[in-house]
């Protein structure tokens, strides 16, 4: 296929990038244009805590992950999937496996920055033009845009045959993602949802001794619940609250709830291997004289800092009895009064409403625009959850363009 039409893809992350790629590859002229030094910058960023391209979760739940947007990312998911994501890498040289929790990682030899700079060779290759320190400004008229060079300070209006934005969301404004193109869209009549901080921290109200003496924390092999939801796994006991993948998972909850007033709880179960009757079993044993920091390691192996929460967030009474501290220790209660700051979470939730976009993500209001990645209202789970839908809507979105082109 020929399309010897001008793309301009106006920001240069994993989802403006992969649709730069498609584009060219269909055989379109395409100029990407980013506000930083760099492209990629969120995209090194979220690899430093562990380079998580995506997920080998079965396809069904994987939709799942994406709440109520579940079923038009089943969609983007058929279209560009973690195994095309995978072979997608390969043909990069960056080649990759399955780890813990079917998270998939590149093998160890291969950083971010590896595969960044093997995607830019690639893009290169086929024509594509990298413009950095190149910010988008607005729509001007009915195609154009109005960029600014921030090297010169020079403004400038382009009217490329498509254009996809990719903006980003309002997490890590460092990076570029700051939410600054929200006017622009409402000034045009666009709905954009509000922005609420995901996958992030939760803050409880310590008090000054337990910040001191407990500090920062990890908790390992637990499960976290707000409401009817229930996660396992890890998190880190901090000055400010909690943190870790439990709490980052159940912050779509945690907002619901907060929403009609603070304080949220959580709930924490410290031995979640353990049936009821098992744990109450152990609870029961004599104490013999033993404090309860000494019966809980010895019976349960809690140790440090188990009794000092304890006290924090429970009255004595919790642990009177075998059957009580059993309660308490199945379901201790963590009161949230909000979620960490926007620019603190890892990604946000909110964005350009679904109903301003038609099947292929283009603008009802403005045809020829085309969005794609965290601009749009959605969020899932970090664990590649996060770097899959901005791949998938990337691809999406260029598949859009291109079918808009030929029609």
């Amino acid at each position: 296929m020929s399309l010897p039409s001008s793309v301009a893809i106006i920001g240069g992350g994993p989802a403006g990038l992969l649709a730069a790629q498609r584009l060219a590859e269909a055989g379109c002229r395409v100029t990407v244009y980013e506000a930083q030094a760099t492209v990629g910058r969120k995209f090194l960023v979220a690899g430093h805590g562990g380079f998580n391209l995506t997920n080998a979760e079965d396809t069904g739940p994987f939709s799942a992950r994406y709440g109520q947007q579940q079923t038009i990312f089943s969609e983007f998911l058929r279209h560009f999937s973690p195994q095309d994501l995978r072979q997608w890498a390969a043909a990069l040289g960056i080649d990759t496996f399955v780890g813990t929790s079917n998270r998939v990682f590149p093998l160890a030899a291969h950083k971010p920055a590896d595969l960044l700079r093997a995607w830019l060779n690639r893009l290169r290759e086929l024509g594509v033009t990298l413009l950095t320190r190149h910010r988008w400004l607005g729509f001007a008229g009915t195609t154009g845009l109005l960029l600014r060079d921030e090297t010169t300070g020079r403004e400038s209006e382009i009217s490329p045959d498509a254009t996809v934005l990719a903006l980003g969301g309002a997490s890590w404004a460092k990076t570029g993602s700051d939410g600054s193109w929200v006017p622009a869209f409402e000034a045009l009549g666009v709905e954009c949802v509000p922005f609420a901080p995901s996958n992030c921290g939760a803050e409880v109200a310590w008090s000054a001794f337990f910040q001191t003496k407990v500090g920062r924390t990890p908790l390992k092999n637990i499960a976290l619940s707000c409401n009817s939801q229930r996660v396992r796994g890890e998190i880190m006991l901090t000055e400010y609250g909690l943190e870790g993948t439990p709490v980052y998972a159940l912050t779509p909850a945690l907002r619901a709830v907060l929403a009609a007033g603070p304080p949220a709880l959580l709930h924490l179960d410290l031995k979640p291997d353990l049936s009821d009757e098992q744990l109450l079993t152990k609870l029961q044993k004599p104490r013999a004289g033993r404090s309860l920091p000494d019966f809980l390691r010895q019976q349960l192996r809690l140790t440090t800092p188990i009794p000092t929460l304890l006290r924090e967030v429970a009255p004595p009474e919790a642990t009177a009895t075998p059957e009580a501290l059993a309660q308490l220790l199945r379901r201790i209660p963590l009161p949230v009064q909000r979620l960490r700051p926007l620019d603190e979470a890892i990604s946000s939730a909110g964005g350009v409403a679904w109903p301003e976009l038609d099947k292929h993500l283009m603008l009802r209001r403005r045809p020829g625009t085309f969005v794609a990645g965290e601009m749009l209202d959605w969020e899932a789970p970090t664990g590649g959850y996060l770097l899959q839908g901005c791949f998938s809507t990337g691809a999406w979105a260029a598949q859009g363009v291109a079918k808009w082109m030929r029609q």
